[in-house]
């Protein structure tokens, strides 16, 4: 954790002629973008991968049908499919899990007093009004929602919400191009429906995680969830 702490302290120290007080902030978007980069050949991947299950559905939907009564053979049979077309169902997620040490780095290091012994310099910086190691709670209550830190978590919360909104229609489209196809006899394999419905409103969900985490990991989450978008966009062209 502390050589964490000293890279962002050293990217911080490199950005600060531009950005000057809020150099850290810089040095965490800095920072999200590069892990954004290193994993981007396995959200390629799971873009594909994507692609190559909805074009299994149908197969799978065959096989639902043909061992209905026999789940553990139609557990085997899904993953023969799987291993014969070369598909992981497994590889959508590994962008995602592959983040998680970074987050959960920048949470601790921006939740914790001291670092390697010493005290945490980190917590004395800020993006603008707000202390990167404050939280959505810590804003309202030192000058509520028109304070300078709660006008920065209102434009952070406004960044999600487009984002989440643009996400959702993304997903909407994508769900209307690739319809789960059906078990058999016009019957839906139960509880598709439901994640149907809930699938295309994930993404606001990012908006609870913003309010209740370090603001310097609500700006890890927001950057990296807005390069989710845009990458996707351009991936399902």
């Amino acid at each position: 954790m502390s050589v964490f702490a000293h890279l962002v302290e050293r990217l911080a120290d490199l950005l600060q002629p531009l950005f000057g007080a809020s150099a850290a902030a810089a040095a965490i978007v800095l920072f999200t973008a590069l892990v954004r980069l290193l994993v981007h050949p396995l959200s390629r991947a799971a873009a594909r991968g994507q692609k190559a299950r909805a074009e299994l559905q149908p197969r799978v939907a065959e096989l639902r049908r043909k061992h209905a009564k026999d789940p553990e053979r139609l557990k085997r049979a899904v993953l023969e499919l799987h291993a014969e077309e070369k598909v992981s169902p497994l590889s959508g997620c590994l962008p995602s899990l592959l983040q998680l040490p970074a987050f959960f780095l920048l949470y601790h290091v921006f939740s914790s007093s001291e670092v390697g012994g010493r005290a945490n310099g980190l917590l004395s910086h800020q993006l603008l009004a707000a202390p990167l190691g404050g939280r959505w709670a810590d804003a309202l209550g030192d000058g509520g929602l028109l304070g300078g830190a709660g006008l920065v978590y209102a434009v952070l919360f406004a960044v999600v919400a487009g984002v989440a909104t643009f996400s959702y229609r993304l997903t909407r489209r994508s769900m209307a191009a690739h319809p789960v196809a059906p078990a058999g006899d016009g019957e839906q394999v139960p509880g598709v429906g439901a994640i149907s419905r809930v699938m295309p409103f994930m993404s606001f969900f990012t908006l609870v995680t913003v309010a209740v985490v370090p603001l310097a990991a609500a700006l890890y989450v927001v950057t990296s969830t807005t390069w989710s978008a845009v990458e996707r966009a351009v991936l399902q062209r």
